[in-house]
């Protein structure tokens, strides 16, 4: 890829504390963009923060459903490029509270798409949807022509979002395209009743992790480092290819991995013999899912770069340091 596409390249970063919007961020500074991330809740012990990359940006705190924020933004910066992050992700949140997800996930994506629609400067515009978009359906791997017919708040929510966005772009012509990643993982994920972080703290600390399932959910895990380099080629393409406008891309490693061996695995690879607490609470959840990112392949010519044990490796260095950090800090104190 041509790394001069980014140079000094006006680009919002919505949801950046996340997870992927952390990594995003990261990724866009290495490439030289000049980044502008909407941040909602100041979160200290976040990637963004601790790791310095909020001094490196134009920060604007405020809520992505504010659609005159959003306007300003656009207009005041100049904005070229939109990824578009921001969400509540988390699956048992979502059950227990619906509304605000609704709002934030539905309710900011059509807040941002509409100030897009209104702001013709915005060239690219890169909509985060999720594997939970499609629901539940017995014909596996999902492609992308697979319907989206979420049942549960979160993933209503996301299918919501996705067909917003994609009405968006056949409608006004909006330069939208939609992603549709596997279950991300990485360092800097401080969701603990997430699943990599959870066993890895539990790990860590000497204590054994607990598995809300039953452990044989099967999930289709991403690592994180992946989808920022995904997220970053396929606003590059858009702009060299306008054919792409209104489609959809999954992007996964194509692994159907249950809980119970994802939590063995970060077991052996940090060298534990813990013995995972199997609650079997889960509710409201989908048993399997798993993505087939061939049109990423066809049509991007992409591939992820890290496997799963190579980037439960990097994610493993990450929270040891995290964790070793807090330790001193606390000593210091």
């Amino acid at each position: 890829m041509n790394t001069s596409f980014w140079r000094d390249r006006p680009v919002l970063v919505t949801g950046a504390t996340g997870l992927l919007g952390s990594w995003l961020v990261k990724r866009l500074l290495v490439l030289e963009a000049d980044v502008v991330a909407l941040v909602r809740d100041w979160v200290p012990q976040s990637e963004m923060v601790s790791g310095g990359l909020l001094d490196r940006v134009k920060v604007v705190r405020g809520d992505v459903r504010d659609g005159p924020l959003l306007e300003r933004i656009l207009g005041e910066y100049e904005i070229d490029t939109v990824f578009h992050l921001a969400a509540q992700t988390i699956v048992g949140i979502a059950n227990r509270n619906p509304l605000s997800t609704f709002e934030t996930n539905i309710g900011g994506t059509w807040a941002l798409l509409e100030a897009c629609r209104r702001s013709p400067r915005v060239q690219q515009i890169v909509v985060a949807s999720s594997d939970k978009a499609y629901g539940d359906h017995d014909d596996l791997p999902y492609d992308e022509d697979t319907p989206l017919v979420g049942r549960h708040p979160y993933d209503v929510s996301k299918s919501c979002a996705d067909l917003i966005a994609q009405s968006y772009a056949r409608t006004y012509g909006l330069p939208v395209c939609v992603t549709r990643c596997g279950n991300l993982y990485g360092g800097g994920d401080l969701n603990w009743n997430r699943i990599v972080p959870g066993t890895i703290r539990s790990v860590l600390h000497g204590e054994r992790p607990v598995i809300r399932s039953d452990g044989q959910f099967i999930r289709d895990y991403f690592y994180v480092e992946d989808g920022a380099i995904a997220y970053t080629d396929l606003a590059q393409k858009m702009s060299l290819d306008r054919q792409l406008i209104g489609e959809c891309f999954n992007f996964s490693n194509e692994l159907q991995v249950t809980v119970l061996d994802l939590v063995n695995q970060i077991l052996s690879q940090l060298g534990a013999d813990l013995e995972p607490d199997i609650r079997n609470e889960a509710t409201g959840e989908i048993r399997h899912q798993y993505l087939d990112a061939g049109k990423a392949r066809t049509r991007l010519g992409w591939e992820p770069a890290f496997s799963l044990a190579a980037g439960l490796d990097r994610t493993i260095a990450w929270y040891r340091a995290f964790f070793e950090g807090r330790k001193l800090a606390g000593a210091a104190s």
